[in-house]
């Protein structure tokens, strides 16, 4: 979808369709009077038949409104205008671009960003205004097979904005938004490939590709570094499958030199089986988004490369299979980490810390100002949080509340779970320092513990994204979570280190 600025009055822009609010009471946004009034009363004659009443994201499609240039106009509830929250306006926005979705409306202009939200500018207006629609809009094109073509939705959107210094504000929040929308896209489009393409080589090219657009700096290492630095836990679980394993570096330096980078550790597993811990037949195709942390790492890079965002940021992937090869782990075996600390494996499909603890290992290496590792990593987030909230686990109190604050920003949420000590003894092993499960009860939790071994030189949140990075049903596919959030945790770190 293409975007532009324009300012004006609504009712002489010609397009396809012009799209306006009305909130619940019969109450009319400043564009929708206009319209009106050139209409003759048209849409005031409308709410009072009660065809809409406003209630939030509902849409009434109109056809040759008189006195109106452009050629349909849809009308969006907005709910009570005094309660318009952030997620109401977004909701709002997605409802608009989906009800145009199997019309012959392509080029659309929207006054959606006119509407006054409590503690919010243009420009943040904008950027959601343009995440929320390519996200509405976003459609998976399959690498195999003859492509889905149609001739139906929008494709180029027109934001109404006006009034006195909102020219450059909108471009500001264009330019964010299209930024993070691109990195959401890249993050779904990795998620949703095959899983015989989206391999570890596959990642890493894909890295490789990011870094020489981007003028960033890459390292892919191979099974024989990764054996020479130590790596048994991360080797462990790739050596039950053919393709090998690779960790992936990315660095985007264009903060100041003296400034730490924060790393970003995405877990990378192109496809979880389970292992010998094999896992239950129905919907294992899922398993292909157990990558989706490595995806969220490699789409907020395409975004701070798409802002030239002024921040030093380490990306760190640590990609491989989970498969159930004659050479794959078993239960009982006994791994040694980068860090020395041996591990219990009590079953094998408790993979994704096995991989991100020697990830955390090597991040010290980059004397880190803080480190936020990414992971599809327990079922029990899922039953803890649903599908709404990522869950945040930290060793540091303000680095949980930057991301919070991060996430309520970009209306990509977390909710902070605790990380006590008293959750640690569930790990305890005789036969090693540490098993890697500890039991059902907080499976989230003592994961996060497991984890937190890991990372004690330095300030370190966990996301657990596994109810957040896809959905299942009818509108399976990949979300793009948590690259808004993760976006503007690193933008709000920029702007106070400018």
């Amino acid at each position: 979808m293409e975007f532009s600025i324009k300012s004006g009055n609504p009712q002489k822009q010609r397009s396809e369709c012009l799209i306006l609010g009305v909130y619940e009471a019969r109450k009319l946004t400043a564009s929708a009077k206009l319209v009106d009034e050139a209409s003759d009363g048209y849409l005031t004659t409308l709410l009072k038949r009660g065809d809409i009443e406003g209630k939030l994201a509902s849409t009434l499609l109109l056809q040759q409104v008189p006195g109106i240039a452009a050629e349909r106009v849809l009308l969006v509830g907005l709910g009570k205008e005094r309660e318009l929250t952030e997620a109401g306006y977004r909701k709002a926005v997605q409802a608009s671009i989906k009800a145009l979705a199997s019309t012959p409306a392509r080029n659309v202009y929207s006054c959606l960003a006119e509407v006054a939200i409590k503690k919010q500018d243009l420009d943040w207006k904008v950027a959601q205004l343009v995440e929320a629609a390519q996200d509405s809009s976003y459609r998976y094109i399959s690498p195999v097979g003859k492509p889905k073509s149609t001739d139906k939705g929008v494709t180029h959107l027109v934001i109404h904005a006006a009034g006195a210094g909102a020219g450059k504000l909108a471009e500001a929040g264009l330019k964010q938004g299209l930024a993070v929308a691109a990195g959401v896209s890249l993050t779904k489009d990795l998620g949703n490939l095959p899983p015989n393409i989206c391999t570890p080589t596959y990642l890493a090219e894909q890295a490789i590709a990011m870094a020489k657009h981007y003028g960033m700096e890459v390292e892919v290492l191979e099974r024989a570094d990764m054996e020479k630095l130590g790596m048994g836990s991360f080797l462990g679980v790739a050596q039950g499958s053919v393709q090998p394993p690779k960790l992936i570096v990315l660095q985007h330096k264009k903060g100041k030199k003296s400034q730490k980078p924060v790393v970003l550790v995405g877990k990378g597993i192109t496809f979880d089986t389970g292992g010998i811990s094999l896992k239950p037949g129905a919907e294992m195709d899922e398993m292909k988004y157990d990558m989706c942390g490595a995806a969220s790492v490699l789409g907020t890079f395409k975004t701070l490369g798409e802002l030239d965002l002024a921040i030093n940021a380490v990306g760190i992937i640590p990609t491989c299979e989970n498969m159930p090869d004659a050479d794959a782990i078993r239960p009982g075996d006994v791994l040694t980490s980068m860090s020395g600390q041996t591990i219990e494996v009590l079953n094998t499909d408790a993979e994704g810390r096995l991989i991100l603890c020697d990830a955390l290992t090597y991040a010290e290496r980059f004397e880190p100002a803080a480190v936020v590792d990414i992971a599809t990593l327990t079922g029990a987030c899922v039953i803890a949080l649903g599908h709404h909230a990522t869950g945040l686990f930290s060793n540091k109190d303000a680095l949980a509340k930057e991301l919070l604050q991060a996430g309520e920003a970009a209306l990509d949420r977390a909710w902070h779970m605790p990380l006590w000590d008293d959750y640690q003894p569930q790990l305890d092993s005789n036969f090693a320092d540490m098993a890697n499960i500890g039991g059902r009860a907080g499976g989230s939790i003592t994961a996060a513990c497991f984890l937190a071994r890991y990372a004690k030189k330095y300030d370190w949140a966990h996301l657990d994204i596994a109810g957040t990075a896809w959905k299942s049903g009818k509108e399976k596919g990949g979300t793009g979570r948590p690259v808004p959030m993760l976006t503007s945790f690193l933008k709000r770190r920029a702007d106070k280190s400018a």
